[in-house]
């Protein structure tokens, strides 16, 4: 098995290939290597898709890279397992609100806004551990409970128009969006390379989904 970390020159992918790898090891689930190679991203079996900055230019940046078409392909297609990350998550929305108005790919039936919390003391960026609370089964929350912690930094978050694809969420003086999902896609907003053991389950839960 193959998985496939999408170099698309937006997001530092260091820690998030050691935390994959170190999975995929425990696992026995193949290989997994970073690529701009849409032949690669082609013959993938699953792919991940992580991102950091603002929603416009990761798009652009995906939109225009030589793997875009092999990607969108490989998921809307041949319904390749996917995990966003981050940015990564937001741009499966339809649209993004971060600056301007962006197209999205439309994965996710939402879209991305600015964050604002009830909570006047709350800063923006949210930032830190957060107690994720889980809204629909799904098997990328095998062993992971509500209250379990994850690891966040962003300014915003997709707010979806069918509930059904928000599956998980934290509370930040009002509900921040946290795990979203549609048939072979998943999108998580914070950095489980970053979140300790619960990090690294899920993401030995996607290495193992078979949907």
């Amino acid at each position: 098995m193959l998985t496939a970390l999408i170099d698309y020159e937006s997001g530092n992918l260091h820690s998030a290939l050691k935390a994959f790898e170190k999975m995929a090891a425990e696992l026995d689930a193949g290989d997994v290597v970073v690529t701009s190679d849409p032949d690669v991203v082609a013959r993938a079996d699953r792919l991940v898709l992580p991102g950091d900055g603002a929603f416009p230019a990761c798009r652009d940046a995906l939109i225009n890279s030589a793997i875009y078409d092999a990607l969108c392909e490989a998921v809307e297609q041949k319904a390749r397992p996917f995990m966003g990350i981050c940015v990564g998550m937001q741009l499966m929305a339809k649209e993004g609100h971060e600056y301007t108005q962006t197209s999205g790919l439309g994965w996710i039936d939402g879209a991305v806004h600015k964050i604002a919390p009830a909570g006047p003391t709350l800063k923006i960026p949210h930032m830190g551990w957060n107690n994720l609370i889980i809204d629909h089964p799904h098997p990328i929350f095998d062993g992971v409970e509500t209250g379990d912690h994850a690891y966040f930094v962003h300014s915003y978050q997709m707010q979806v128009a069918t509930p059904e694809q928000r599956i998980a969420h934290v509370d930040y003086a009002g509900d921040v969006t946290a795990v979203v999902a549609r048939d072979t896609m998943i999108g998580l907003q914070f950095h489980p390379e970053k979140s300790a053991a619960q990090g690294l389950r899920m993401i030995g839960n996607f290495l193992n989904w078979r949907p």
